[in-house]
């Protein structure tokens, strides 16, 4: 059974390598997933304001997300981002 399942494990970690590579091309970094030079500045600039851990940056995010969210403030949230150029929206 191994030796059958050894080919399929080879493939699939071809493929995820070359998915990997395909990514940094674009000039994605890989934090928790993929994301843009854009947002990755973002993710560094939080770090170093806040001295967060990449898990408190993940958690704290979504308590803001999800704060703003129950005080219907999201519209709010989302001028802010654009005011201080933090969103790629048009």
């Amino acid at each position: 059974m191994a030796n059958n399942d050894s080919p399929k494990r080879n493939a699939n970690a071809e493929k995820q390598a070359r998915f990997r590579e395909r990514q940094k091309l674009k000039g994605k970094k890989q934090v928790r997933g993929y994301v843009t030079p854009e947002a990755m500045a973002c993710y560094e600039e939080i770090a170093k304001k806040t001295n967060w851990t990449d898990s408190e940056i993940l958690t704290n995010s979504l308590r803001i997300t999800y704060a703003a969210y129950k005080c219907g403030q999201i519209k709010l949230l989302n001028e802010w981002l654009k005011d201080h150029e933090k969103t790629n929206d048009q």
